[in-house]
């Protein structure tokens, strides 16, 4: 497929606001591990080929086993989880595909029962997030598939400028 746009130099502004969002649920108190699972796990329900290999390059390079990302897309019958991560995915298939799910109660009772308030909003916000990143990588064809280099992973989104004082 061609690529259509490049977001990031068009809006860059905007790219700033989902950057400075990403830097927030990086620092958040969820762990990486499963920050990255749930990156994952979005972006293969909606089939965005960057962000699967992305997410599958930065959870390789954070530690993550291949037995673990394998199993990824059968999760709830692989014996590799630990309860918080099938609390963090099941709540991630269901905001991801909210219109079909409506982010049922029984989903929500099993996250409220593993994380805090806070933890619940800044995983909420995490999966927001990157399903807005997939909707950007596939509506926009950019960025190529493939290309991604996670030792790159700090020099993609730096932080904006700050705007110049006046007197």
């Amino acid at each position: 497929m061609d690529k259509r746009l490049d977001y990031w130099k068009v809006a860059p502004q905007g790219y700033h606001a989902l950057t400075a969002i990403d830097r927030y649920i990086n620092d958040s108190s969820i762990e990486t591990s499963l920050l990255e699972l749930v990156k994952l796990r979005a972006s293969q329900v909606n089939h965005c080929a960057f962000c699967i290999d992305m997410h599958w390059k930065d959870a390789r390079a954070a530690g993550e086993s291949e037995q673990r990302l394998y199993s990824l897309d059968g999760w709830r019958e692989a014996p590799f989880y630990t309860d918080r991560e099938c609390a963090a995915l099941a709540w991630t298939e269901s905001l991801t595909l909210v219109s079909e799910t409506g982010a049922p109660d029984s989903v929500y009772e099993d996250v409220r029962a593993i994380f805090t308030d806070k933890e619940i909003v800044d995983l909420t916000l995490a999966i927001s997030m990157i399903n807005a990143w997939n909707r950007l990588s596939i509506s926009m064809r950019a960025p190529v598939p493939g290309t991604y280099d996670p030792s790159l992973r700090h020099k993609l989104a730096p932080k904006p400028a700050e705007p110049a004082k006046s007197d």
